[in-house]
């Protein structure tokens, strides 16, 4: 872990690996650990720094209202700081909503761009609907093993879950940096700078980078639907949906994501083409702009 301190806060990231530089940006109520299973899997080959997001984990919250704006700042302070010129970018979540702020705000030094199980407008993260209502108020109430239970509800596939390893609830602890049945009083605060966010009208400024949207087939949080209205508005982009996954497919799809994603890191010179999916992953049929 490394710290580094801009415009008065103390930011935590974790920093591994070597080669061409890659940031990993997570999405509210987790640290930059979270980033575990792409770490291990890419960190042979690049040069990783994943951050810990103001006011979570071993990052301050600062002064004044949380924003995705002052989040994207501390991104690129973070690049500035390892010397990581021009670097690839992924965010998840909120992760990806910061990473279309940076990538708007210095798109000469993003050589590529993945947003993953995130938002079209930022106003949809912070959605009420009665499934996500009913599944939220769960996560706060009754038994701790009822309220991790309900989270891990909330992010992953049932599917998934009744085949799950027994220690599913503390593995994902360690990786959130929090037990599933506490909520950091800063989630609030990350849903609400969320919700003011909105890049949808700028994004057609991305037509230079590269860039892959990842959603998931079964993601109660960041519906497919948002990905995919996401993807149409950047020039170029390339959209996956990944089957029989959940909002944290970055976790419970880890193998087929790590490949994903060093495909398009490795690809980002072939913007404006198209480029053939993942051989041998059971992908949705993708679009692509050329």
């Amino acid at each position: 872990m490394k710290t580094l301190e801009t415009s008065g806060v103390v930011l935590r990231y974790v920093r591994e690996g070597s080669g061409v530089p890659v940031i990993l940006v997570q999405g509210v109520g987790v640290i930059g650990e979270g980033w575990r299973p792409q770490i291990a899997g890419l960190s042979d080959r690049y040069a990783i720094a994943a951050p810990d997001n103001r006011g979570i984990g071993g990052s301050a919250h600062g002064s004044g209202a949380l924003t995705i704006e002052d989040m994207a700042a501390d991104v690129i302070a973070i690049a500035n700081a390892e010397g990581f010129g021009r670097f690839h970018l992924a965010g998840h979540s909120m992760g990806g909503l910061i990473a279309q702020e940076v990538a708007l705000r210095a798109p000469g030094r993003v050589r590529s761009l993945a947003l993953l199980c995130t938002f079209f407008r930022g106003k949809e993260a912070a959605r009420l609907t009665p499934d996500l209502m009913w599944t939220g108020l769960r996560t706060r109430l009754g038994t701790r093993a009822m309220r991790r239970r309900a989270f891990m509800q909330l992010v992953m596939p049932d599917t998934y879950l009744r085949t799950a390893v027994p220690t599913l609830a503390d593995d994902l602890a360690v990786l959130f940096g929090h037990d599933l049945a506490d909520q950091p009083p800063i989630v609030m605060k990350q849903l609400r700078a969320a919700s003011r966010y909105d890049a949808s009208g700028r994004l057609g400024a991305l037509t230079n980078i590269p860039t892959l949207v990842v959603s998931a087939t079964h993601d109660r949080i960041a519906l497919p639907k948002f990905g995919r209205a996401l993807a149409g508005a950047i020039p170029g982009a390339r959209y996956v949906e990944i089957p029989d996954a959940g909002h944290g497919c970055t976790i419970q799809s880890a193998a087929p994501i790590n490949e994903l994603l060093g495909e398009h890191f490795a690809k980002a010179a072939s913007a404006g083409r198209v480029i053939r999916d993942v051989v041998g992953n059971p992908f949705r049929p993708v679009a692509f702009d050329d």
